[in-house]
């Protein structure tokens, strides 16, 4: 990621090198997710320093692996409160690995279908007889 000055960035930038939209960088402040308050120039537009673009990519992070807004709010809540809750922290970041691999023992089951359905085609197209592949009747 580039530098960002000491004067921050615009939301439109912010949300191009984060790689969302203005629309989620201002939904993300509202839902209570940014742990920072975004700086604002003297006309109110958001300024956005490396801290709070740092913090919007873990959040996108999250939501890439299908951690629920609500617990990344819990996350959020947790490392704004400071120090002390480390453990809760670590508890809340256990279960979402969980829950992440067991999706990809999923993921991993169901490619492993598709591979199969893959070979299956090109063995019969190479045998010639695809035709004979399964179709419902109509």
């Amino acid at each position: 990621m580039l530098e960002v000055n000491e004067r921050g960035i615009s939301i439109a930038e912010a949300a191009e090198r984060t790689g969302v939209s203005v629309h989620t960088l201002r939904y993300y402040e509202r839902a209570g997710l940014v742990v920072t308050t975004v700086d604002r120039t003297s006309g109110g537009r958001r300024r956005y320093r490396k801290i709070d673009l740092d913090w919007i990519k873990i959040c996108t992070k999250f939501r890439a692996t299908g951690m629920p807004i609500r617990v990344i709010r819990q996350y959020a809540e947790l490392v704004l409160a400071g120090r002390g809750n480390e453990k809760d922290r670590l508890e809340l970041l256990e279960r979402h690995r969980s829950d992440v691999l067991t999706q990809l023992a999923e993921l991993q089951e169901s490619l492993e279908l598709i591979d199969h359905k893959i070979d299956v085609y090109r063995g019969r197209m190479e045998a010639g007889d695809a035709d004979q592949l399964w179709a419902p009747r109509a």
